[in-house]
């Protein structure tokens, strides 16, 4: 399918591993140019190089977006290398298995340092892409959150940001000013996704029976997603055939979640 992205230009944040690095690749195989931002270079170096192969510019960026200035810098570097901006994805957060299962034990650092790099860094670049995107009269803005930011699970301080992070984004999708402009506002909730080196392969490889057995029972279609499986959905999201998505909030879970 022709989503008709081609040429046009993506900023991912977080674009170096995961689901972000299979976000940037899925844009790119759509034909736009790709700016990633992420802390380790050599990542970035790595992906920056699968991109070009793919045929696009690359633009790689190494910065922490929960520091104000290396976001500012992140956002001027992308505008300096391409001149505009049609779609931002915030993707960058994390949190999830940050703290203890104590709440009463966990300091508020957590919670802080959880919002900001979910929240703040999200509201931040949304707010420095719009003037950008209505200039251009054409803009997306997609945010990975979590099926935990729809519903009730989890730890409480990654719940409450992804649950802003999707409010945030229904809010500004009611803006009639900015959406009349072109643009449009959704999240993308991913559930469980297996990413090599993090939490899922550790608890997989330290219990392999425990581990099927959650699958088998916590995930009707008895495993966990992929980034990939991500990626082009947030990919159709951009696209023109997409208009009409705005304000939505699409669970990636296979079934996992309880929410409607």
């Amino acid at each position: 399918m022709d989503l008709r992205l081609n040429g046009k230009v993506a900023l991912v944040t977080g674009g170096s591993h995961g689901i972000g690095r299979s976000i940037a690749l899925s844009l790119a195989r759509e034909g736009c140019n790709l700016a990633i931002a992420a802390r380790g270079r050599e990542r970035l170096a790595d992906v920056g190089a699968e991109l070009r192969t793919i045929g696009v510019r690359s633009h790689e960026v190494a910065a922490d977006l929960a520091l104000k200035e290396d976001l500012d810098r992140t956002f001027a570097s992308v505008l300096e290398a391409f001149g505009r901006l049609d779609i931002l994805v915030n993707n960058v957060g994390g949190g999830g298995r940050w703290g203890s299962e104590d709440v009463e034990a966990t300091k508020e650092d957590v919670w802080l340092e959880v919002y900001n790099k979910n929240v703040l860094a999200a509201i931040r670049l949304t707010m420095k892409a719009i003037p950008v995107m209505r200039k251009q009269r054409w803009g997306r803005v997609v945010t990975v959150t979590s099926v935990l930011g729809l519903e009730a699970g989890g730890r409480p301080w990654f719940n409450v940001a992804k649950a802003a992070q999707t409010t945030l984004m229904k809010n500004l999708s009611r803006n009639k000013a900015l959406v009349r402009d072109g643009i449009t506002f959704n999240s993308v909730a991913p559930g469980g996704i297996m990413i090599p080196g993090t939490g899922w392969e550790e608890e997989m490889k330290r219990d392999p029976a425990s581990f099927d057995k959650l699958l088998d029972q916590a995930y009707p279609l008895g495993r966990l997603g992929t980034p990939d499986e991500v990626a082009d959905v947030v990919a159709f999201i951009c696209s023109d055939l997409a208009s009409l998505v705005n304000g939505a909030a699409i669970a990636v879970d296979g079934g996992e979640s309880h929410a409607f």
